[in-house]
């Protein structure tokens, strides 16, 4: 079908056909929606980076899949702020809202030496995680997507904690520590651009960022108990074996991280996917009203 309608690039997947010829995946938008594009014979140097504009002058279309060739495409400049279609980046978030979240989340914290280790990674973590994205394609897949995932997570818990039931069995200390420290490993799995490094497949972020919070966790002495019970939450946030998580969740804490980790992707997934467009992490196309 016809289009040449003007799109800003929201992130960029680049990856290899089985025939060896490369393509990307871009997740483009402008003011009436967003779409994802598979254009082919794209290498890794060629076509628009994120936050660059593009046209596509025809897009072929086939069960909520949308591709065109690297001849449809035509790349355009980074638009200033006045242009209307910048406001659609998606971009980190500010200082103050994680500061807020964490004071909020402090003041249900009842151990002083975990509420002292969590003011003090919070505030070494914001700087580092707003370079990151929190993956490749599938949420919050842009530079500063991981510290606006966590932030997300660490909003949940500070709304979902004071309502949840059985609040007794909830130490609310694990729960922050595992949410700021669940996808540290990322920062070592990716590059900023959000392409895949060695460690990513030699150990995965799961286990780097487990490994990184014990022992951190040891040198402050917390006891090897508590230790393992912050640690489990860090293992089992996928909350699957078959999608990644060495242990289901068996601990309310644990759980709990699991939810919020998958509302604020899936909530991400629906935000960013086109109407009628197929999301494969969600199996269905998504449907706007």
């Amino acid at each position: 079908m016809a289009n040449n309608k003007e799109f800003i690039v929201l992130s960029r997947q680049d990856a290899v056909a089985r025939n060896n010829s490369p393509y990307v995946n871009l997740k483009v938008a402008n003011e009436e929606g967003n779409e994802t594009i598979c254009v082919f014979d794209v290498s890794k140097i060629d076509g628009p980076k994120v936050g660059q504009l593009v046209r596509f002058l025809t897009i072929r279309e086939n069960n909520g899949k949308k591709s065109c060739s690297n001849m449809d495409m035509v790349s355009g400049q980074f638009p200033t702020e006045e242009h209307p279609l910048y406001k659609l980046v998606p971009r980190p978030i500010n200082r103050e809202l994680w500061d807020e979240s964490i004071q909020n989340l402090l003041a249900l914290c009842t151990d002083e030496t975990l509420k002292g280790f969590i003011l003090k990674q919070a505030d070494e973590l914001f700087p580092k995680y707003s370079k990151y994205p929190a993956a490749t394609s599938v949420h919050h897949a842009f530079p500063g997507g991981l510290i606006n995932h966590v932030y997300q997570m660490l909003h949940l818990l500070e709304g979902i904690y004071p309502v949840y039931p059985y609040q007794e069995d909830i130490k609310i200390e694990r729960c922050i520590i595992a949410t700021l420290f669940h996808d540290w490993g990322k920062i070592c799995e990716y590059n900023v651009e959000g392409e895949r490094l060695e460690n990513a497949f030699l150990l995965g972020h799961i286990y780097m960022s487990a490994n990184y919070l014990n022992g951190l966790l040891r040198d402050l002495g917390i006891d090897k108990h508590e230790i393992n019970f912050i640690i489990h939450c860090i293992l089992a946030h996928h909350g699957q074996l078959e999608y990644g998580s060495p242990v289901l969740p068996c601990t309310p804490e644990a759980q709990l991280i699991n939810l919020i980790d998958n509302i604020s992707a899936k909530a991400d997934v629906f935000n960013t996917t086109g109407n009628m467009e197929k999301a494969f992490a969600l199996g269905t196309n998504v449907v706007k009203g």
